[in-house]
């Protein structure tokens, strides 16, 4: 089963001591804020374990903004499962709602949002607590890398509502892929999750750049293999594994292999890039403490593909075997058992 599937990653990650207490403390406030609504939505989404993901790609975040970020995740994961392919015309509603996560950020903290529904309640929420502190250089920066992520989801559900969603072709894929992972500006929360940022300079070199994008096509291309077989029985086109199929016409399990060389190359190459860093410290200039945070923004890195692949192992987001109400509305292409975009 492609959930199975192991990498020999060379680095490990450590995982946060407040996951329990944060975790608590999360579950709690989804069902306040009312992002899981039913029981059977509860048990789907505790199920997900998104407490575990938040703490081992946030494991230097004190035990309160740990809460926070997985407050957070949920709101990632939860909007990422509202399209119901039954219902094309609630794409619209989606964009809707989208327009106005992205809009959040650009807004002062606080600003009640003009679409109202649980997601944007609980963004305009989140947000005022994860920009405090932070320069505007970095909430700029996130926001952009947010806003392109929700556009990017935005045109996978208008594909999937058309059903185009597995006809990219492969080079297409590849850049629609990096884009609706969502690892820039999760990767960008990783200096608000340590209380640092990492100097401008460093941030925008090419050589920072592409390890980035290294990073998300290593975790997206984990994410399809580990997820193919759910998304394989709910149909939904968007994996490197379909992808792959459909464009060299060969067998899943030649697929399969293919996406793991394709994984794995993308790490090889993000690991030679990680021991060019000091190389373009010297090049910037850097002094020592501008140094030391250029390497905790690698260590964020590190922290999103460790951290992810080792949630991606076990959470029940990923199980292929599921039955119930869940298993029922995946079925009929939604993702999540209870409507979110509406009050």
């Amino acid at each position: 089963m492609p959930q199975d599937v192991r990498f020999d990653l060379p680095f490990t990650t450590p995982v946060s001591p407040h996951l329990a207490y944060a975790r608590d403390r999360h579950l709690l406030w989804v069902r306040e804020r009312g992002l899981v609504r039913s029981r059977a939505g509860f048990e789907e989404y505790r199920s997900w374990d998104l407490a575990q993901a938040a703490a081992r790609t946030y494991p230097h975040a004190s035990a309160d903004d740990l809460t926070v970020l997985m407050n957070w995740f949920s709101l990632a994961f939860l909007f990422d499962d509202q399209f119901d392919s039954a219902r094309p015309d609630r794409a619209d509603r989606i964009a809707e709602v989208a327009r106005e996560l992205i809009a959040t950020p650009l807004r002062p903290a606080g600003t009640a949002p003009r679409v109202v529904c649980p997601i944007t309640l609980a963004w305009t929420e989140v947000w005022g607590h994860l920009s405090s502190g932070m320069s505007l250089t970095w909430q700029t920066r996130f926001a952009a890398s947010w806003g392109r992520f929700l556009v990017a989801h935005c045109e996978e559900v208008d594909l999937a509502a058309q059903d185009l969603a597995g006809k990219l072709d492969l080079s297409a894929y590849v850049g629609f892929r990096r884009r609706t992972v969502g690892i820039h500006h999760s990767i960008d929360m990783g200096e608000r999750s340590r209380g640092f940022e990492v100097p401008p300079a460093a941030m925008a070199h090419p050589l920072m750049e592409r390890m980035r994008d290294l990073a998300a096509d290593t975790i997206g291309f984990m994410n399809d293999i580990h997820s193919f077989e759910r998304e394989r029985r709910r149909g939904d086109g968007h994996n490197l594994i379909a992808v792959l199929r459909q464009e060299r016409d060969c067998s899943w399990e030649e697929a399969t292999g293919e996406a793991y060389r394709m994984t794995t190359g993308c790490l090889d190459e993000y690991v030679g890039l990680e021991a060019r860093v000091p190389d373009m410290c010297d090049e910037l200039g850097l002094g020592d403490e501008e140094r030391a945070r250029v390497w905790m923004g690698v260590e964020a890195v590190r922290h999103w593909i460790n951290g992810n692949y080792e949630w991606a192992l076990t959470t029940g987001r990923y199980a292929a075997d599921k039955d119930g109400p869940v298993a029922t509305a995946e079925l009929s292409g939604r993702g999540s058992v209870d409507d979110l975009l509406t009050m």
